[in-house]
């Protein structure tokens, strides 16, 4: 590490991957073509939230390898259709071996995109309720390490309070994070990785990929 910092010093700039990206095929994919990447269409936010609230407790690579599975139990992620959900369906998913059978997890899927619809009655989007937070425009972070990385900060502290305010479940300050960093928010890449300045300059419109 004392290296790369001397190099740094010295004007070098390596060019290197976030390290987690480098440890799986489906972690550096998403890396590349999701993670940081500002998302403002509301099916792509309501999708992270859902991915980021199964994640607690698990691994990324844990979901990523899931995927097609919450994309097809959850009705490729569109929140009006899951917003209809019953507890019938609960009992369905909780039979389905393509996702995390977590009931929590699952109840928490459909009673937010049952808060997201009775917000938009009112005009409220998830999008003005996650980038109000940063004032509609991305935290640039240097980071140079990844030990430097925090896994939560005042504002996902404050977005957690107010999220669950409305009635939104498991969406703790590390889980909000998280949907910050997912959606592009913040920029967490190192300042190293070639993303860290692609996520600045591109619009990622609907963000839709395939895992």
């Amino acid at each position: 590490m004392k290296f790369f910092a001397y190099l740094y010093n010295r004007g070098v700039i390596l060019m290197d991957k976030c390290p987690w990206a480098l440890t799986h095929p489906l972690l550096e994919k998403y890396h590349d073509e999701v993670w940081g990447k500002p998302v403002y269409d509301e099916n792509k936010l309501y999708e992270m939230l859902v991915l980021e609230s199964f994640q607690a407790g698990l691994s990324w690579l844990t979901i990523l390898k899931r995927y097609d599975g919450f994309k097809a139990a959850f009705c490729d992620f569109e929140w009006q259709k899951v917003a209809r959900f019953t507890a019938d369906d609960v009992t369905r998913l909780l039979q389905n071996e393509t996702i995390i059978r977590h009931r929590g997890k699952i109840e928490a899927t459909i009673n937010n995109a049952q808060v997201l619809q009775k917000l938009a009655n009112s005009q409220v989007s998830l999008y003005d309720l996650l980038w109000d937070e940063v004032g509609h425009q991305q935290i640039l972070n240097h980071w140079q390490f990844s030990e430097e990385v925090p896994s939560q900060d005042a504002i996902a502290q404050r977005l957690a309070k107010k999220l669950k305010k409305l009635g939104f479940k498991f969406v703790g300050p590390t889980t909000c994070y998280s949907l910050m960093q997912a959606c592009g928010l913040v920029n967490d890449h190192l300042e190293s990785c070639p993303s860290w300045k692609k996520c600045q300059e591109v619009d990622f419109g609907d963000g839709s990929v395939s895992y």
